[in-house]
């Protein structure tokens, strides 16, 4: 049997990058993941034992690596991979799921990829500092969103700075020129009723493409990023405001609520107004002094 901490992050999405999960696990001998494929980013860091990684390669070869303590391994979306402990000296390891605009192009940078899943560390002492910030996210759970994210890029920064294979950061390729450009209009117009097809005309893209940079990209379509990022909107206005819901809806580009309150439940799970009454900064605010309290 195993020793587990498992974390879900909250559904407030980030842009460049943003956390999924996160977690912990002594595992038992034998232990296994997989066969199975991810939908972000999944990068673990092995504390301590042994265990084998069984990855598929972009050619769909498979490759048998055997891992020890202070290595770690990759998962990239899509990949199929499987994953298991020794028998005899079976791994303890913390892992981080991740993703977001500029995550494909951290990890390309700290030399890890579809066809390098293997972390290896350059100097002992950063792999320790790597490690120290996997576990302040594990440990520290219920600290704020904003916290975790800070800790996250953190991790990104030591994850390319310890990393064997890290390369030097290069200027950034011409689709990515893209998808800023594409995020800047979101941003600056999505409180408006703006469509697919208004985001490559400002791009001077054709519609495909941009849906092919951005699936490569951010592993969503443009439409899934736009209703997300209203969806964001939305809700730090129902989180910081006394605002109707109605009017919140016009404010991220829904003129019909109904429209709005169905967008809102397919990334929230619940309704604008529950969302609200469970999440008022007020309410959070008071939530969070009484359990300060019951520590003092």
């Amino acid at each position: 049997m195993s020793d587990l901490i498992f974390n879900i992050f909250p559904n407030e999405r980030y842009i460049d990058m943003t956390l999924y999960q996160y977690g912990w696990e002594r595992c038992a001998p034998l232990h296994s993941y997989g066969p199975a494929a991810r939908n972000h980013y999944l990068f673990h860091f092995i504390l301590s034992g042994k265990g084998t990684l069984l990855s598929t390669d972009s050619q769909g070869v498979t490759h048998a690596y055997q891992l020890r303590r202070n290595q770690g391994f990759l998962i990239c979306p899509g990949q199929i991979n499987t994953y298991h402990a020794d028998e005899t000296d079976p791994w303890e390891y913390a892992w981080i799921e991740f993703d977001g605009i500029r995550a494909k192009e951290f990890i390309e940078t700290a030399g890890l990829g579809f066809d390098e899943p293997i972390y290896r560390y350059n100097r002992k002492e950063l792999a320790a500092r790597l490690r120290d910030e996997i576990m302040s996210l594990v440990q520290n759970q219920k600290n704020t969103s904003l916290y975790q994210i800070g800790h996250l890029y953190l991790f990104v920064d030591l994850l390319i700075q310890s990393s064997a294979n890290h390369k030097e950061i290069t200027v950034g390729k011409l689709k990515d020129f893209y998808i800023r450009e594409a995020v800047s209009f979101i941003e600056q117009n999505y409180s408006h009723t703006i469509t697919v097809e208004d985001i490559a005309a400002f791009c001077n893209l054709n519609r495909s493409y941009l849906g092919k940079i951005f699936r490569d990209s951010l592993n969503q379509t443009p439409q899934q990023f736009l209703i997300y990022y209203r969806m964001n909107r939305a809700a730090e206005l129902l989180k910081f405001s006394e605002m109707p819901i109605n009017e919140i809806s016009r404010m991220v580009g829904y003129p019909n609520q109904l429209h709005f309150s169905r967008a809102f439940r397919n990334v929230f799970g619940i309704s604008p107004s529950s969302w609200r009454k469970e999440n008022k900064f007020s309410k959070v605010l008071n939530r969070e002094q009484k359990n300060s309290d019951k520590k003092e």
